[in-house]
């Protein structure tokens, strides 16, 4: 398990029951503990009730507040609208302008907490910054550290920080990791915590209407009209902008009204504005394309059995092969087809329970692509810097099955 010496430690507080359980069992543990709860999003006063119930709301300060009253430690509410605006909600903004599909809990882990709050934490004098992410980071001293899932498969977040360097991870704490959920209610109310029964929140924190669009709407820069066609390239519809569709999408898809098979978002031009939709079948690939591939140890795996891949958080797994392409990119193939690898979103790479890394999903290719002797790499441009090898066979397990080829 990775410590610290007992040392200052800042603690991201949202006023949940995970994050003021982190701060209690470091306070117990004999650390220095500064709660600080991040004033993320400012909210217009009519919508004050609702956001009251999301991480920045009111409630949750004076929650994370009354925590470190009863730990001993100082909170500190501090604004970082301006970066979150910036880094999280731009990007939120421009991924779906784009027609791709965001993933702003990693823009906001990897620049909010792992990057911002870290610069926050070393003004107050602090060695280290605390989660309550379930993850845990493994080892020490000389040796490379380790990304691990939580101890919780049900609450696992590793998904959610692939991305983490060396020397990131060296400055962080991950203190419910090794506890369950139910174990975390319990150290909570044993703690005598006020938010012991406190429900999650399930919605993203800046929408806590859970209506995406609404959000969008005045924020889209321009929103282009288009046609929905289906896979044949016959029109069914037209649309206001492809920031309404995302990959895998059926709610609203034309041509799935009651008595017809479902119908999906398959794939989605932003230039032309054209949106592609399909039967469920039409969505199955086996190429995928990953970019700003990260990877926990610095470096790729030396070592190609046992590696497995996972294409979205809590999602379905498949069996694959990655071979690496130029820059931080690889080329991912799929033992079996699969579906919804939407571009924007993560993929990421595990051996056993410790993750080895991962990237962005940048596009798909179908079978028909290949069959026509294009590789998807070559394609895009993109050059492997070695030949694909063959797939091992291997029993399934709870993840995706991958070869990493040097």
């Amino acid at each position: 398990m990775h410590t610290l010496n007992k040392k200052r430690v800042v603690v991201a507080m949202s006023g949940g029951v995970d994050s003021s359980v982190a701060a209690a069992l470091l306070a117990d543990q004999g650390y220095e503990v500064i709660g600080v709860t991040m004033r993320l999003y400012d909210a217009p006063f009519e919508n004050a009730g609702r956001l009251s119930k999301s991480c920045c709301g009111i409630e949750e300060v004076d929650d994370a507040r009354s925590t470190c009253r009863i730990i001993g430690a100082k909170h500190y509410y501090l604004n970082f609208e301006r970066e979150f605006e910036r880094h999280v909600i731009d990007y939120f903004v421009s991924e779906y302008e784009r027609g791709r599909t965001p993933y702003p809990c990693l823009a906001c882990n990897d620049r909010m907490k792992f990057d911002f709050l870290l610069r926050r934490a070393r003004y107050l004098g602090a060695d280290a910054v605390a989660t309550g992410h379930y993850a845990r980071i493994m080892g020490g001293g000389d040796s490379p550290l380790a990304l691990v899932k939580g101890l919780d498969a049900s609450k696992d977040q590793s998904y959610a920080l692939f991305n983490l360097s060396q020397g990131i991870m060296r400055k962080l704490l991950f203190p419910i990791g090794h506890y369950t959920k139910d174990e975390t209610r319990r150290l909570a109310a044993g703690f005598g915590l006020p938010i012991a029964d406190k429900p999650e929140s399930q919605d993203i924190c800046f929408i806590p209407s859970g209506k995406y669009r609404d959000f969008m709407k005045p924020r889209v820069a321009s929103s282009k009209p288009g046609v929905v066609v289906n896979m044949a390239g016959e029109v069914m519809a037209t649309h206001s902008g492809v920031h309404n569709f995302t990959v895998g999408q059926r709610k609203g898809v034309p041509g799935s009204e009651s008595g017809n098979r479902p119908r999906y978002v398959r794939s989605i031009d932003a230039n032309s504005g054209v949106v592609v939709v399909g039967h469920a079948e039409d969505l199955l690939v086996r190429t995928i394309l990953v970019s700003a591939v990260s990877w926990v140890a610095g470096h790729p795996p030396s070592e190609s059995h046992g590696i497995t891949a996972c294409l979205r958080y809590r999602g379905p797994e498949v069996g694959a092969t990655v071979r690496p392409s130029s820059g931080r990119r690889v080329v991912v193939q799929t033992d079996v087809p699969i579906r919804t690898a939407a571009p924007g979103q993560a993929i990421v790479f595990y051996r056993e329970d410790s993750v080895l890394g991962g990237g962005i999903i940048e596009g798909t290719f179908d079978d028909a692509v290949q069959s026509n002797g294009h590789r998807a790499d070559e394609h895009l441009g993109w050059t492997p810097l070695s030949p694909q090898s063959s797939l091992p066979v291997d029993q399934p397990n709870s993840c995706a099955r991958m070869t990493h080829t040097n």
